[in-house]
């Protein structure tokens, strides 16, 4: 089965959270409430420096389609 890039999640126990799933490497799932990244892959200290400069570019990544899908449902 193909995964599309980003999946949007929601649960009712977290009912302020708007949860983005990133299916690709490196996968992790971010609550737009609070920019919250859970990583679902494991990292070497080593990796930290690339680490940081992706969580940047994920969230934002994470963000836009997040925008693009909310905006689909408006219209």
């Amino acid at each position: 089965m193909e995964l599309p890039k980003f999946i949007l999640g929601d649960n009712s126990a977290y009912p302020e959270a708007i949860f983005v799933i990133h299916t690709e490497f490196p996968r992790f799932i971010i609550n737009l409430q609070d920019d919250e990244i859970e990583w679902l892959e494991d990292f070497d200290k080593g990796d930290e420096e690339e680490l940081l400069t992706e969580s940047r570019n994920c969230i934002a990544e994470a963000s836009k389609f997040y925008d693009a899908e909310v905006a689909q449902y408006q219209e």
